[in-house]
């Protein structure tokens, strides 16, 4: 029974944010997921339904898309040639009748079931994850007596012995070798009230996989802690750990990073694929035109380059894999990272360390000293490591690094911002190459489609060049688990430094004007780049969108 108090103080929530009443009670602890659904079923006159008590045929639940049955939390359960049986959550959800309808062409016949009963189940048959959800089932079974979310009063003692029963074991191997084979490159195990969410991010998305009940929380999180040698007893602090394991006769580093929230621990994993860093440049998505520049400045015996984009762009994989290529056995090659993500043979990488003093800066002072052919710089942050990698790009060094702005031009007045002269950054830096990763269309499920008039206007097109080219997206399969994409794709700016551009660097032009000279000499944007790999099919136009902005 829901009190007076807890109603009050629900409806006070409900008039300050919004929201419905009825997941504001669950989200409170007034309400059970299951008692909600009940309630919302003799509400609107409609079944209920247990999920975990019926069998369920895996190809009826894939008449839906996965995305739309993870967007709205809807199930197809039962179906016949004209009728869909569906488990929905929220009965009042009308778009999510309109876009099954759409998908299916059937009729709907609605059920009411639990929010978190229909998202296990999701996970269960749409991610392949029957292993993992039965070793979820195991580890909640097993004698793990956890009362609520103060996992502070369990004793280390106790912690190290929940670690190691069996199902909590397999359990963490499975959510990391299930993460892995889905290609994800981040776990994230996120503590709520009443329960502990695991999420992959695939693709740059992330997605929801399983919802272990909250009295394995402080288990799961322990066995990762010792997996990464943690200090299972701090939990009041972050704390950066790593593992590694093999998989299949491939090799995978695992980056951990835990946070204290309000109900406990928050882990994510980085998942770091040490085969990744043999990837030949040519398969990142570079045209030939701007391989052939890209390479040639690689191949410059002193001078900087430098990488931007946001975080996740894949500016470490394109450094990385430009280290891969000119690792010669007559170079020395020394980088600082931090942290440093994968182990390249013959190279020397060296990890920041600010508390013991070693920062970029004090690194690379160190470096000049070593001998180095080429020296990888993390990340410029600050107008000292910028000075130190500039003087030793100018000293016969090759200088590789990143810098964050959002375009190529853009690079050379973020340095002028941070107090780098102008004659420093044009007589050292030889190009600088703008990136962003956008997910390509699932070979698997590749259809032609005529796309909105709108949408051709934001990519610069008329209308009836639209009957002429053919554009394409997925149409949604489980190979790609219903989203249409499988797979990133670089989009590319490469600005070389010519002559011009030195000069308007050195007369402290913006990065406006720069730009402009730019296109001028040929460069392709990053909307030229990204329109181009949409026009052959490799990524639709909602997906460069997304990531690039395209002026009209």
């Amino acid at each position: 029974m829901v009190t007076r108090e807890q109603l009050d103080k629900a409806i006070q929530t409900q008039h300050r944010s919004g929201g419905h009443l009825g997941r504001i009670l669950v989200e409170q602890g007034a309400l059970t997921e299951q008692n909600l659904a009940k309630v919302l079923s003799i509400q609107w006159g409609l079944p209920y339904v247990q999920l975990g008590s019926i069998e369920i045929d895996p190809d009826v639940v894939k008449a839906i898309p996965q995305h739309i049955a993870h967007r709205h939390k809807v199930l197809a359960i039962e179906k016949t040639k004209r009728k869909l049986k569906l488990a929905i959550a929220d009965p009042l959800n009308v778009v999510a009748f309109d876009d099954v309808r759409l998908v299916t062409g059937l009729e709907l016949e609605q059920v009411v079931a639990a929010e978190e009963d229909i998202m296990a189940a999701i996970s269960r048959y749409y991610t392949g994850g029957v292993d993992l959800e039965e070793a979820m089932r195991q580890a909640a079974t097993t004698d793990i007596d956890i009362a609520d979310e103060k996992t502070e009063d369990i004793s280390v003692q106790e912690l190290r012995t929940l670690t190691e029963e069996a199902p909590v074991v397999r359990l963490v191997n499975l959510i990391i070798s299930q993460a892995i084979g889905d290609s994800a490159s981040d776990i994230h195990m996120e503590p709520h009230r009443r329960s502990v969410q695991v999420r992959y991010r695939v693709d740059g998305l992330l997605h929801d996989v399983m919802t272990p009940p909250k009295q394995l929380q402080a288990a799961i999180v322990s066995r990762i802690k010792i997996m990464a040698n943690l200090d299972i007893a701090e939990r009041r602090i972050p704390q950066d750990g790593r593992i590694h394991v093999v998989i299949e006769n491939k090799e995978y580093d695992l980056r951990v990073s835990t946070l204290p929230t309000v109900f406990g621990e928050k882990v994510v994993m980085r998942i770091l694929d040490q085969s990744s860093t043999r990837l030949g440049l040519g398969k990142l998505g570079f045209t030939p035109a701007t391989l052939e520049l890209w390479e040639g400045m690689a191949a410059k015996p002193y001078g900087m380059i430098l990488v931007s984009g946001p975080t996740g762009s894949g500016k470490t994989t394109t450094l990385y894999s430009t280290l891969y290529k000119i690792n010669t056995t007559d170079k020395n090659i020394i980088t600082v990272e931090d942290p440093v993500e994968y182990q390249l043979p013959r190279v020397n990488q060296v990890q920041v360390n600010p508390k013991a003093g070693l920062t970029f800066a004090n690194g690379l002072r160190s470096f000049l000293r070593q001998d180095p052919d080429i020296i990888m710089v993390g990340e410029i942050r600050d107008k000292e490591t910028a000075e130190i990698a500039i003087q030793a790009s100018l000293t016969g060094h090759l200088v590789l690094s990143t810098i964050h702005t959002n375009d190529a031009p853009s690079a050379a007045t973020r340095l002028v911002d941070m107090g780098v002269e102008p004659f420093l950054i044009s007589s050292s830096v030889l190009g600088v190459l703008a990136q962003r990763l956008a997910r390509t269309i699932c070979t698997n499920c590749r259809e032609s489609y005529a796309p909105p008039v709108e949408a051709l206007h934001r990519l610069g097109l008329k209308p009836e060049q639209g009957e002429e080219i053919l554009f394409y997206r997925g149409k949604g399969c489980d190979r790609c688990k219903g989203t249409g994409y499988k797979g990133r794709y670089g989009i590319f700016e490469l600005m070389p430094m010519g002559e011009t551009i030195r000069e308007l660097v050195l007369k402290g032009a913006s990065a406006d004007q720069i730009r402009q000279q730019a296109i001028a000499e040929g460069m392709k944007t990053l909307a030229d780049d990204g329109i181009l790999k949409v026009l052959e099919g490799a990524t639709t136009i909602d997906e460069l969108l997304r990531v690039v902005y395209v002026d009209q």
